[in-house]
């Protein structure tokens, strides 16, 4: 090899080795957050809002200087509604795409579908959404109900002389882990109460159902046995043609209340609510709530929607998973700075006791050892207009409970 071409040799490795720094630090001026939630399919109806709202979270958070001197990166995946594809697609962000955190999921059956990818891998993530429980992973924080946050609530309240004193129990929901596992706390629950075998009808039906006039008609006759409460645990699009059922069969909240633990504001956009006025839901949070971080909180995602054509910007509104979502990532960047890095170790260590001003108005604080949110709790009916007013709710939060008392062999882990 002669000078010249020795020279252009060089010349091309430092080329090459410039280009590869630059691709480096280029990455290394990032922070990458993973966003895992169905765009299409059956739950795009309600895993749509939380993309959303994780990236006007980000925004905002990076309109405020970042993190650790960086600006957050959102990878945004679409896992379509199917299970296996969530684990796929987790595995993508965490190996391929190198994120260091994850916010996502929305059914249980994605979740658990997911978590042995985190748990492999040691990555955390952020789970927003109100669940079955008897699950606590160290690579998850969940930021949604436990059910004696949500469930057990709620059905104390309809059989309150408050909530209309009910006798009879129509447990309906899609057939998957969190409905089933759920309704088996509650039958557990509602039997310690004196309720009867007869006086508890349990039903399931697929994802992505829509014929219920057959289901409907059953709660009436089932209601004629005595004062009947139906506890809905339906997910995803579903809820479109249950509900218009209901108003179609004329099945009043004042003849058979419908108390739903999957359906928010954002399920209701597009539905004429004016027949299901008076139908219940349990959540954490309502977009009615009253006050500053509220109307800030909804402000913002307004602003965000119009800023990014986000459908039906008229209707757009704020819901329960959504507030979970916010807080989740709030509570992560927080923990990030206290532990002045984004290592999962650290960090998981830093989120216990993190708390967060929340939109619902109270102070959500991250449990320094189950890895869930002490919540309030809130029962609210149905408006005409789509909203819900609140009717009942804590004075403070509560503790979640992922170990149901209700179930049996859980005794020994009521202190998590």
């Amino acid at each position: 090899m002669n000078r010249k071409q020795f020279l252009k040799s060089m010349l091309g490795l430092a080329f090459g080795a410039g280009t590869m720094f630059g691709a480096s630090a280029q990455a290394a001026d990032t922070i990458k957050v993973g966003i895992l939630h169905s765009l299409s399919g059956t739950m795009a109806i309600s895993e749509t809002a939380l993309k959303n709202t994780a990236l006007m979270t980000i925004e905002e958070i990076n309109a405020k200087g970042g993190l650790l001197g960086k600006k957050l990166e959102p990878v945004v995946v679409d896992p379509a509604s199917n299970w296996p594809l969530f684990a796929e697609k987790a595995r993508q962000l965490i190996t391929q795409e190198k994120v260091d955190v994850v916010f996502g999921c929305w059914t249980s059956v994605s979740r658990k579908s997911v978590l042995p990818v985190f748990e492999e891998l040691n990555s955390l993530l952020f789970y927003p959404v109100q669940y079955e429980g008897e699950e606590l992973s160290q690579n998850v924080f969940y930021t949604g109900a436990a059910p004696n946050q949500q469930a057990i609530p709620a059905v104390e309240y309809l059989m309150s002389p408050e909530g209309g004193g009910a006798k009879r129990w129509y447990l309906l929901g899609t057939d998957y882990v969190y409905p089933r596992t759920t309704n088996k706390i509650l039958r557990a629950f509602l039997k310690s109460k004196g309720v009867k075998e007869v006086d508890i009808e349990e039903v399931y039906t697929p994802f992505g159902h829509s014929d219920y006039q057959t289901i409907v008609a059953n709660i009436k006759k089932f209601s004629a046995g005595g004062k009947t409460a139906v506890v809905s645990t339906i997910n995803g699009d579903s809820n479109v043609p249950f509900y218009k059922e209901l108003g179609n069969a004329g099945l009043k909240a004042t003849d058979v209340p419908v108390v739903a633990f999957s359906v928010g504001e954002e399920e209701l956009r597009g539905i004429d609510t004016k027949p299901l006025v008076g139908h219940l839901a349990a959540w954490n949070y309502f977009m009615s709530v009253k006050g500053k971080q509220n109307r800030e909180f909804i402000k913002m995602y307004k602003a965000w929607a119009k800023k990014n054509g986000v459908p039906n910007l008229d209707t757009v509104v704020t819901n329960d998973p959504m507030e979970a979502t916010y807080v989740g990532i709030h509570m992560w960047a927080q923990a990030v700075k206290k532990a002045g890095t984004t290592d999962v170790d650290k960090v998981r260590v830093a989120m216990a006791g993190q708390t967060v001003k929340a939109p619902s108005g109270y102070t959500l604080t991250m449990d320094g050892t189950n890895h869930h949110l002490h919540k309030p709790v809130m029962i609210g009916e149905i408006k005409s207009n789509g909203q819900f007013q609140v009717v009942w709710k804590t004075k403070t939060t509560i503790r979640a409970q992922p170990w149901s008392p209700f179930i049996s062999g859980n005794e020994s882990k009521q202190n998590m």
